[in-house]
């Protein structure tokens, strides 16, 4: 096989890996969007672990198990920041609060 035809399916599989992964952001918006009715917190560390272990129990290589733990740590923390983003859509939640907070003690200032 030459370059150009691995490259031809290395794009695709960036496209699917795009859809896939936005399909995943959906469903971590609608689970953020729960959390925010039953005032459950958006970092689970327990929910962490198991993401992280099946990552490491399905890992078939050649990426070593922590390489892909590191992208996956990635991915959630961007699936937590958009769960927050959903949180702190609402006014006056925790989360806004918070954000508040932190944005008070980073710039001495209040919003």
């Amino acid at each position: 096989m030459d370059i150009e035809t691995l490259r031809r399916r290395i794009d695709e599989l960036d496209r699917q890996l795009v859809a896939l992964i936005s399909e995943r952001a959906a469903a971590a918006q609608e689970i953020g969007r729960l959390k925010r009715q039953t005032d459950l917190p958006v970092y689970e560390p327990n929910r962490e672990r198991v993401i992280f272990e099946n990552v490491r129990t399905h890992n078939p290589g050649p990426l070593p198990d922590a390489e892909l733990v590191h992208i996956y740590e990635r991915i959630v923390d961007v699936m937590r920041a958009l769960q927050r983003n959903e949180l702190a859509s609402s006014p006056g939640t925790a989360s806004d609060a918070h954000q508040k907070q932190i944005l008070k003690q980073q710039t001495g200032q209040d919003q």
